[in-house]
């Protein structure tokens, strides 16, 4: 009696414990509004897990953002992609709270952050910190307004919780905010896979999805499988909440074989640094493919991923003849609420089958060496552990196309692209950038520098690359007023820019011969000026703006407006 005692009170506190890891009345939610999600925690995004949570603006912008406790603003930074306008604010009690994509700062913010903007003739701030006497803020007090600045797609308040000494990312959720939650998960669908030479799955030695059947709410079930060997599973799987119809991640996933947990892993905290292996997490060649992520219930050699816990053999099951299996998978919301899916699997003799000869006609890459290869005028060099693992890279070089293997292998690292261009005129360099043209009719311009006949550029992505010719100037375009107008009572300038060939690189607009700040939407390619960031002297102003693209082409507007002043 004394033993089951002592048993159920230690459970009962390592429970406890784990609920009481984060505070759950120290931080507010940073608006006025019930907290509706876009997006959540460690939802699977390119290349990355989501750090933090999307939470709905009620589809506007300028809504009041509070700050959640106690502490000072740490850090500001204002760029044109990313968080765009973003601010830290570091706590006493070891976390720091992040708002991004706002719309603006609170008025003694915003002035200041707009001063160092018009010193330095330059929209985006870097990183500005700041020491604890310098804005210091109290829970609930309002810092900026959400918008829709910066990689966002649509208005909402990017929200993130940090550990302030090590910058790893917690989820928010874990901290008292509780959207309204009662739905399972929606597994999609399943996908086994043959993970070495002799594995057989149906007689076959590949990976294809399993038909599921629905058996109940948040229950499902496969036909039977035959196997034999080592093999995996791969699941493509959502969540909703309650007052949202828009797809979220899960929390947690994990796998039992015959009882026994071979996987798992959840979306409690995870490191900046770490993030990039979401690409080995999921089945990358599927998803470059046709855009659909299948979350690996198994984990590869490279992977070094925190999140995954107490796997056996990482995950992955081997079959043996003449044994039955009985595989459940478990998808998780942070509420708990959970839907399940069964496999049914029978080992059976391994049938040997016709294998492929392995390619080994292409060039040799051993990721523990750095790798370089030349052919025409074209040249790739691969630091050490740039692949994932050894293989035989497909280079080849044909009507000024470099094809660079397949865009459906991963990389760690960036390699270099090189072309030598000493066969062009300066004229021809001068209009010249490196494109990935994996999409021949809509070439993307990558950052391209030049050293007298060297064009080089890094990037982590395989594929097909060119250089490509730009000779057309960007196009700008005035909106809501004319040339020689009365614009008294507007309260903003506004230009639409535009460029189809190597894209905008920057711009530069003055009103009288003085620098003005335009903030830019990418999305909708306007420029806005705020008419109350500078007081104008008379009436009668000249607006000049001067656009660029990447390679050169310039484009200028001049025109005149009229503005009464307000008293």
């Amino acid at each position: 009696m004394k033993q089951a005692f002592l048993i159920f009170f230690f459970l009962f506190t390592i429970l406890n414990f784990s609920q009481d890891k984060y505070p759950k009345n120290y931080f507010r939610n940073p608006l006025d509004i019930p907290t509706i999600l876009a997006g959540t925690f460690g939802e699977l995004r390119s290349n990355h897990f989501h750090s933090g949570i999307d939470i709905k603006t009620q589809g506007k912008e300028g809504l009041k953002v509070y700050a959640a406790a106690d502490g000072y603003i740490s850090r500001i930074k204002v760029s044109q992609y990313g968080f765009g306008k973003a601010l830290y604010i570091t706590h006493p009690n070891g976390y720091t709270t992040v708002y991004a994509h706002l719309r603006k700062y609170a008025n003694k913010i915003e002035q200041y952050v707009k001063a160092i903007q018009y010193k330095r003739e330059n929209y985006a701030t870097g990183n500005l910190f700041f020491k604890e006497d310098r804005f210091p803020v109290k829970l609930g007090e309002l810092i900026a307004f959400s918008g829709d600045t910066g990689s966002s797609g649509g208005p909402h308040l990017h929200y993130e919780i940090r550990d302030t000494k090590t910058e790893f990312v917690i989820n928010p959720l874990l901290f008292g905010l509780e959207p309204e939650d009662s739905k399972s998960p929606v597994i999609q669908s399943l996908k086994v896979y043959a993970l070495n030479n002799s594995s057989r799955i149906n007689n076959q030695n590949k990976s294809f999805i399993l038909p599921l059947k629905n058996i109940e709410k948040g229950k499902y079930i496969t036909d039977k499988i035959r196997a034999s060997g080592m093999i995996g599973f791969g699941v493509s799987v959502f969540d909703r909440l309650n007052l949202a119809p828009n797809k979220n991640g899960i929390f947690s996933l994990e796998m039992y074989v015959n009882g026994k947990r071979f996987y798992y892993h959840d979306l409690e905290t995870f490191s900046f640094a770490e993030s990039k292996f979401i690409n080995l997490h999921i089945d990358y060649q599927y998803y470059k493919k046709y855009k659909r992520k299948y979350q690996k219930t198994y984990k590869e050699t490279t992977n070094k991923l925190s999140t995954y816990e107490k796997l056996i053999n990482n995950g992955k099951i081997n079959i043996r003849q003449g044994l039955n299996y009985t595989v459940k998978i478990i998808a998780k919301d942070i509420k708990g609420n959970t839907s399940t899916v069964y496999i049914p699997i029978v080992g059976e003799k391994n049938n040997p089958i016709f294998s492929k000869t392995k390619d080994t006609s292409g060039y040799k890459i051993n990721t523990k060496k750095f790798n370089k290869f030349t052919i025409k005028n074209v040249t790739v060099a691969f630091p050490k552990k740039t692949f994932y693992k050894d293989i035989y890279l497909d280079f080849k070089v044909k009507n000024g196309i470099a094809k660079i293997h397949t865009p459906t292998v991963p990389l760690d690292k960036s390699f270099t692209l090189t072309f030598n261009v000493k066969n062009y005129s300066e004229i021809e360099k001068q209009q010249l950038y490196i494109a990935n043209i994996e999409q021949p009719k809509y070439p993307t311009y990558q950052y391209t520098r030049k050293k007298d006949s060297i064009f080089y550029t890094t990037t982590k992505t395989l594929g097909n690359y060119s250089l490509v010719s730009d000779t057309i100037k960007p196009r700008i375009k005035l909106l809501f007023f004319k040339d020689k107008q009365w614009i008294t009572k507007h309260k903003t300038l506004k230009v639409k820019i535009s460029d189809i060939g190597s894209g905008i690189k920057n711009w530069r607009a003055t009103i009288d011969g003085k620098w003005i700040l335009m903030q830019y939407n990418h999305k909708k390619k306007i420029l806005t000026h705020n008419f109350s960031d500078k007081k104008l002297v008379g009436s009668k102003h000249i607006f000049k703006i001067v656009v660029s693209d990447n390679v050169g082409n310039t484009n200028t507007l001049s025109t005149t407006f009229f503005k009464k002043q307000a008293n």
